[in-house]
């Protein structure tokens, strides 16, 4: 974190990165000095809300981040800026998003936890869009323009007003996460009920150290003192996250059901003295580690892999069908995960692997009908992308891996098969 004082003295000149949290009402004029360097501003966490008419002065700006200030408009003067592509303005009160705001190299654009009822048709005029994060507002429809973003990879609308998902949306060719949680559209769903889930009291838990914080809350270790054995708490924060909200994140976890490759849910917590949710989850043996780490700035939907992470065919193709399997059984659960990824999958040597973090998962009608069968094939583009991060670091190369990966990531939606024939396919490669 840079200070104002620093910036104000000159002693940030040449700097490429400036982060400024320290409760600006508005924009410090001195910024410009970085104007020959600046390519990343950071300026969430402060009460502005405007930005100056010049912006655009900032030449070789890049990245601009806004979240938690007090804009209710997305400035028009981010339309200016030559090189500007990737924009968050999560959790303000925007409610207007002027055509003119859009930057033409907009890549990356996020309105998470905002106001906005509408977005301007222009948006589809963005060829470069590749990530769309609208969770948390009040959309009713999406501008059908969109369906011109032939590189939109990711897209979180959870949270809004939909009553359907447009057909454009479903036939996408490079569309791979899709979020739609708490909308009118996935509420009609019938959930397979969750009776089964017993209910463990606050009291039962003796509380550890934190095993991890992700946007949906904190994972803590404890002992269920009953069975004295040692668990994994889930707490969930009540807020909007960009994918969505963490208490539909609960009931997906739980309707996801038992799964060899999922991390079994031991109970739901009742008697939090603060009333929070939370999950008592089995303790995941440390052997396991994440295959990945969350996409980059630079690579914005790709994950990023540790340089020497290898595989032997084997190992990959064991990783390929525990996630194929855990796939098709969700499907269908009618769920889909809506972020499989490398980041949210566990794995050990022998290949063993569990599909975690359910922040983007999303109920769909089990019935087969084209939307379902879209909606699941989108997020066989997901495992297709997967599969192809695994081949790129196995030892060896397999042919019919390759071609399968190739079908999975073709632009026709539905003519990429379904899980149950992957996992088969998978299965088939494995005994041979």
């Amino acid at each position: 974190m840079n200070t104002l004082a620093q910036l104000k003295a000159g002693q940030l000149a040449g700097a490429m990165r400036l982060d400024l949290a320290c409760g600006l009402t508005e924009f410090p004029r001195e910024i410009f000095d970085l104007a020959d360097s600046l390519e990343i501003l950071n300026l969430t966490g402060n009460a502005l809300s405007s930005l100056p008419d010049d912006l655009h002065r900032l030449t070789h700006l890049r990245v601009l981040f806004c979240s938690d200030n007090a804009f209710t408009e997305l400035p028009q003067c981010l339309g200016q800026c030559a090189q500007l592509s990737m924009i968050g303005f999560k959790a303000n009160q925007i409610s207007q998003v002027p055509a003119a705001a859009l930057p033409p190299l907009l890549r990356w654009l996020i309105l998470t936890d905002n106001r906005i009822s509408q977005l301007p048709d222009e948006l589809g005029q963005r060829p470069l869009l590749q990530k769309l994060m609208l969770a948390g507002n009040q959309l009713t429809h999406l501008p059908p323009s969109l369906a011109q973003c032939q590189n939109l990879e990711l897209i979180r609308i959870a949270s809004n007003r939909l009553t359907h998902l447009p057909q454009w949306l479903l036939t996408l060719p490079s569309l791979t996460w899709l979020a739609y949680a708490g909308n009118p559209v996935e509420m009609a769903v019938q959930v397979s009920s969750d009776e089964a889930t017993p209910n463990i009291a606050w009291q039962e838990l003796e509380m550890g150290e934190v095993l991890g914080e992700g946007a949906s809350g904190i994972i803590r270790k404890a002992l269920w003192k009953p069975r004295a054995l040692p668990v994994a708490v889930k707490l969930y924060k009540g807020t909007i996250t960009s994918d969505g909200s963490p208490l539909h994140e609960m009931q997906a976890c739980i309707a996801a059901g038992l799964h060899p490759n999922l991390i079994k849910v031991e109970g739901r917590v009742v008697g939090h003295p603060d009333n929070q949710a939370a999950l008592v989850m089995e303790l995941i043996d440390p052997s396991y580690r994440n295959l990945a780490a969350l996409p980059s700035l630079a690579s914005c939907t790709r994950d990023v892999y540790e340089p020497d992470t290898r595989f032997s065919l084997d190992v990959a193709l064991r990783m390929a069908r525990g996630i194929a399997s855990v796939a098709a059984h969700l499907h269908r659960h009618g769920i889909t995960h809506g972020d499989l990824y490398g980041h949210n999958i566990l794995w050990n040597a022998a290949g063993d692997c569990l599909l975690g973090d359910f922040g983007a998962a999303s109920f769909h009608a089990t019935a087969d009908t084209l939307e379902t069968r879209a909606l699941q094939r989108i997020e066989v583009r997901a495992f297709g992308v997967l599969l192809g991060e695994l081949l790129e670091r196995a030892e060896a190369s397999d042919e019919r891996l390759q071609a399968l990966q190739q079908r999975c990531c073709q632009p026709d939606v539905l003519a990429r098969p379904g899980f149950e024939e992957i996992e088969v396919l998978l299965e088939s490669m494995q005994h041979h």
